[in-house]
């Protein structure tokens, strides 16, 4: 028997579903085998990655693919991990996937009807697109007897066997000689765990199954309008050009954690691009809140010393354990991330060293604007 072990997140109930760009596939019975596309190139991508305060992220990627022969018809699939340690998402026979919402496909304007199926999937590795019979395939949440197993896991008592499984959405796309365009959209419920306050992983590989292996021209956004974001990115994937501020307020820089190097990016009510011409996707990439790499300052409270506005995963703080200075830090967060300037000078300086801070002399927020849980953390630190 096999039962998969997540040490790192041990007594820590974490969501993790793996988001994957669309790709070709060949409908072989009732499988769908990933194949190689050599008629129809990948001209243009352009995906854009929406971060929001209800704790989800909003997907669009916009397409330009050009059919170098006769209009052929080309099985599209995309794939989603199913959630570990997260026993609250139910399991959907129908491969539903539980976190994504408003899936949407569009054609050169028509919009495309897609199925659903629940497959067979490796860790963090692309599926076969195998479709499981769930007669015979079971999962914990529907036995009993198989408690000890996670929450991605099936067993098939069979076979004494189980496998890690993923949801699949494929759909039909009717290709025109020449160029044709697709607009594929959809929300996702961001991840968070230790060390994560949110964190959106995606799938670029899939892109390299088109003719070529190459996206012509590649454009990445990174949106965060009405809100203010820190994360990072793995630089191993963006090397060779920098993300660019394009709208509102934005920096970036590169920091180590570890022997990793990481692109940082904090935005408030603004957009980072970044641009690649004949890009081969070789590796996928997460987009991840910069809770451990970020450089704060020692007098950082104890608990709870990354920022964010949204209701995401964050441990409660042992309020009890904060000096009266923490608690004035923690209460004042939310103006600081509207890049309000205090006029206390010791608040001042303070948030002047934290490198994310982004003062603003025209910034006035009040309690109206703040989300709800930065009502509570106010109400909770006073």
């Amino acid at each position: 028997m096999f039962k998969r072990i997540y040490i790192f997140f041990l007594l820590l109930q974490t969501v993790v579903s793996a988001v994957a760009n669309d790709g070709v596939f060949f409908v072989n019975g009732n499988h769908l085998v990933p194949v190689q596309e050599t008629d129809i190139r990948l001209d243009r991508e352009i995906l854009t990655i929406t971060l929001g305060d209800d704790g989800y992220a909003d997907v669009d990627v916009y397409y330009e693919l050009v059919n170098q022969r006769e209009p052929k018809k080309v099985t599209m699939g995309f794939e989603a991990a199913a959630p570990y340690n997260d026993w609250e998402a139910s399991f959907s026979h129908e491969g539903i996937h539980p976190y994504i919402a408003d899936f949407s496909v569009v054609m050169n304007g028509d919009t495309l009807a897609w199925s659903n199926g629940v497959v067979r999937s490796v860790w963090q590795e692309s599926s076969d697109f195998h479709p499981l019979d769930l007669e015979v395939w079971r999962h914990a949440s529907e036995d009993s007897t198989l408690e000890d197993y996670a929450s991605d896991v099936l067993f098939n008592r069979g076979l004494d066997s189980s496998t890690c499984f993923a949801y699949a959405y494929y759909f039909e796309a009717q290709f025109l000689s020449g160029r044709n365009i697709i607009h594929h959209t959809y929300s996702y419920r961001m991840s968070y765990g230790v060390g994560r306050t949110f964190e959106v992983p995606y799938w670029l590989r899939p892109a390299a199954r088109w003719a070529g292996g190459v996206i012509g021209d590649f454009t990445l956004r990174i949106c965060a309008p009405a809100t203010a974001k820190h994360f990072a990115l793995p630089d191993s994937v963006f090397r060779g050009s920098d993300f660019v501020i394009r709208e509102g307020w934005g920096k970036t820089r590169r920091s180590r954690y570890y022997n990793d190097i990481y692109i940082e990016i904090a935005l408030r009510n603004g957009t980072a691009e970044w641009h690649a011409a004949n890009y081969r996707p070789a590796a996928d990439f997460t987009l991840t809140s910069a809770d451990l790499i970020s450089r704060h300052s020692s007098e950082m409270p104890p608990v709870g010393t990354f920022y964010d506005r949204s209701d995401n995963y964050m441990p409660n703080p042992d309020i009890g354990s904060y000096s009266e200075w923490q608690k004035r830090i923690m209460r004042n967060l939310p103006y600081a991330s509207r890049g309000y300037v205090f006029t206390n000078r010791k608040l001042r300086n303070y948030f002047q060293r934290l490198w994310w801070y982004m003062p603003d002399g025209q910034a006035r927020p009040s309690m109206s604007e703040f989300t709800p849980r930065e009502k509570r953390l106010i109400q909770e630190f006073k």
